[in-house]
């Protein structure tokens, strides 16, 4: 009796190990990426923008041409590959440190100049590689090695809605927050993407895949722990859901 193959790698996966913490989403948002450029037959024009950060080896892991940008300036790389080979696909991967912190700028203004590329955001509320200090997306009241007491917005401001506030562009055309902490949260997840990449090839504009992420390690928690977290704490201040997905006039 023949085998039958109900799942495998993604050709557009490389066969190597990741680098990233067990049980760190990194690796399932890779995965998606490749498998939606794989359905949609496009790796081939498919360049990657990777950040620094946990995912600055991203090139390691995808099997298709990506570039690597300074600290936080992936959408003005992205911009200017895309200009150039305005056929292509071209992925912004960020984390939130790398995006919303020394990448705001470059962040506020390709957003807001319409570019046609899509911007991958994996939000994990701390600054992952470097020992989990604050970043801009830190909840109020979590403790990190830079807030021992907990982020106070009285003295740090209060976390970063990313998602919220491009989708108030005009020239922005698809805005949506999902998860990987679970099975529906991947789904939904894959569905943003894909939907974000097509719109992107047929030329739509500026689109924004915000994805929740645990960082067990820099949390002290486990996967299980830091995936509950997200689901009953993290979507408190950063709700799930699509928050605009409507044609740039």
């Amino acid at each position: 009796m023949a085998t039958k193959i109900v799942f495998d790698k993604p050709k557009s996966m490389k066969e190597v190990p990741m680098h990233y913490c067990p049980g760190c989403g990194h690796g399932v948002i890779h995965r998606l990426i490749c498998e939606v450029i794989d359905e949609l037959g496009i790796r081939e024009k498919a360049i990657g923008v990777a950040p620094v950060g946990c995912a600055v080896l991203a090139y390691d892991y995808w099997d298709f041409d990506v570039s690597e940008a300074a600290h936080g300036r992936a959408a003005a790389v992205a911009t200017g590959i895309k200009r150039v080979w305005p056929d292509r696909l071209v992925v912004c991967y960020q984390g939130d440190g790398d995006l919303a912190s020394i990448g705001m700028g470059e962040t506020i203004h390709a957003a807001n100049r319409g570019e046609n590329i899509t911007v991958i955001f994996v939000n994990n509320a701390n600054y992952g590689m470097t020992g989990g200090q604050m970043a801009p997306t830190t909840l109020v009241g979590q403790k990190t090695p830079t807030t021992p007491q907990g982020r106070d917005p009285a003295t740090m401001g209060f976390p970063l809605r990313v998602a919220e506030m491009l989708a108030g562009f005009p020239a922005v055309r698809y805005v949506v927050r999902t998860t990987v902490a679970d099975f529906k949260g991947i789904i939904q997840t894959k569905m943003a993407i894909k939907k974000a990449f097509d719109l992107q090839m047929k030329g739509e504009g500026y689109t924004f895949v915000e994805i929740l992420s645990n960082c067990n390690t820099n949390w002290e928690m486990s996967p299980g722990e830091a995936n509950r977290f997200i689901l009953e704490t993290m979507v408190q201040t950063f709700p799930l859901g699509t928050f605009k997905d409507e044609r740039v006039v």
